[in-house]
């Protein structure tokens, strides 16, 4: 239904668009904004149910990495964060966002274009043939009533707030995933080297269990234990040494850095390979609990997304209710005709037309229906997504709690095991002690110190996870690079 009018509209029109619209309330009842703010608020637990690392003292998480001392880590970070398929796909989320806003808040502005025209003909027949020229300005604007476009427009700018709190979430991503490969290959590097020094010690024993055969001092069955022993050993090293090559090829598919400018930083970088101590790990979770949940990106853009939804809903539901339109243009305009010109301004205001949906065959209301729908599926989602995150922290504490309490045993276990190789292996050069109590006793003391070097490793992951689940270094305040800023309003 369309209604124009050159200047105003008549008393009559207007009484008949309010006797319509109180015939066209919607059934669907839209989030307000009250509704919204509450729904979109999260709170972490009053307390961890899991123990604090630290007593959950305060530090700024955007410099834990660098509490660690290893600026090959730094490196490596910089470099995936650069090469990062993720984050290139945030930055296009980024501009893509950006555009939607600029032309959302386009369609809340008058539109204004410049004309010119020129003709030359005869109006009627038998007419002389005249000559016009005309160039002038043209506007329009769709007046928001009832912020429908209003809200679209704040719906775009909850999505770039998003876009850009997905760049945040997947620079955390990333750090984190090439910490992990990181310090894994770290840890495999250091197992590998304990392999190595057990082959090294089983291949001596071969070679003396040899000397005693043909020194007719012991059985083949020994030296032929002995050849079995270090083979095996042989055999670890071989493995251990292929699951620190896939590591690092994992590092160079992550960061783009070349294979052989990666094993020269690992092998300048061996005091901090052999400096791992994951109990000297210097991380702490800002203001725990109480603003946890507020340092990660993933929650924030969650919120956001049900800000969004809600905006999207009014807008949706808006579109019931009356248009209000207003063109107007001025130029200026010259006429030959018959040796005689005509030139002068040109003006005109209007029509100003009020557009009313009657009939739509309930489109309108299905797509309001629709949108209320993802605004209660947004809120269900961030309420799941806080949950989770609730649960990530807990995991992470459980398991530093967990490493802490295991360390000092497994140390001990270790000091002991070693110690009792030592002896064994004292006599059975002295031929005191047998090859195989001597192997048993290897054996126990090998899985005594890949033990303490797997508990440090899961201490580290633990320390990476919590990292995550606390939202990395990522702050409500954290900066975006200069080229996917976008002031947003507040």
């Amino acid at each position: 239904m369309h209604f124009s009018h050159t200047m105003f509209a008549p008393r009559w029109l207007v009484v008949a668009v309010l006797g319509t619209l109180a015939g066209c309330a919607s059934s669907v009842r839209v989030p307000d904004a009250l509704a919204t703010q509450n729904a979109s608020t999260v709170k972490a637990p009053d307390a961890w149910q899991a123990t604090l690392p630290h007593n959950g003292s305060t530090a700024t998480m955007s410099q834990w990495w660098a509490q660690w001392g290893d600026t090959t880590l730094i490196e490596l970070i910089d470099a995936a964060q650069n090469q990062s398929a993720s984050l290139a796909a945030a930055r296009n989320g980024i501009a893509q966002a950006r555009a939607a806003l600029t032309s959302t808040q386009a369609n809340t502005l008058p539109s204004l274009n410049a004309n010119a025209q020129a003709q030359r003909g005869a109006g009627a027949p038998g007419a002389p043939l005249a000559s016009s020229v005309s160039a002038g300005l043209q506007a329009s604007w769709e007046i928001d009533l009832f912020g429908g476009a209003r809200a679209n427009s704040s719906a775009a700018q909850e999505r770039l707030a998003i876009a850009q709190l997905g760049w945040h979430e997947a620079r955390v991503a990333v750090a984190a995933e090439m910490a992990t490969l990181y310090y894994s290959l770290l840890y495999c590097e250091s197992a590998a080297a304990v392999t190595r020094n057990d082959a090294d010690s089983r291949n001596e024993n071969a070679r003396l269990a040899e000397l005693t055969v043909k020194a007719g001092l012991s059985a083949p069955a020994n030296a032929a234990l002995a050849r079995a022993s270090a083979a095996d050993a042989a055999n670890s090293v071989r493995s251990a040494q292929a699951q620190c090559d896939i590591l690092v090829k994992s590092i160079v598919a992550l960061s783009a850095v070349p294979e052989l400018a990666v094993r020269v930083k690992f092998k300048q970088n061996t005091a901090a390979a052999q400096a791992i101590n994951a109990q000297a790990a210097l991380f702490f979770v800002a203001k725990l609990p109480a603003d946890v949940l507020q340092q990660r990106p993933d929650i924030a853009a969650a919120q956001r997304t049900v800000a969004a939804a809600s905006a999207d809903a009014f807008a949706a539901n808006a579109r019931r209710l009356p248009v209000l339109s207003l063109t107007g243009s001025i130029g200026n305009a010259s006429v030959r005709q018959m040796g005689m010109s005509t030139n002068g301004s040109t003006w005109s205001l209007g029509p100003v037309a009020l557009t009313l949906p009657l009939l739509d065959g309930g489109r309108i209301q299905a797509n309001t229906e629709a949108a209320v729908v993802a605004y209660d599926s947004a809120v269900v989602s961030l309420r799941s997504k806080a949950r989770n995150a609730v649960r990530e922290v807990e995991e992470a504490l459980v398991n530093l709690n967990s490493t802490a309490q295991r360390r000092a045993d497994a140390q001990a276990a270790a000091k002991d095991y070693q110690a009792f190789f030592d002896a064994a292996q004292a006599r059975y050069k002295a031929g005191l002690g047998s090859l195989i109590e001597l192997e048993d006793a290897r054996r126990t003391a090998l899985f005594a110190q890949q033990n303490t070097l797997s508990l440090e490793r899961d201490r580290i992951a633990a320390w990476i996870n919590l990292y995550r689940a606390a939202g990395g270094g990522w702050t409500p305040q954290s900066n975006l690079p200069a080229d996917m800023q976008t002031p947003l309003a507040p």
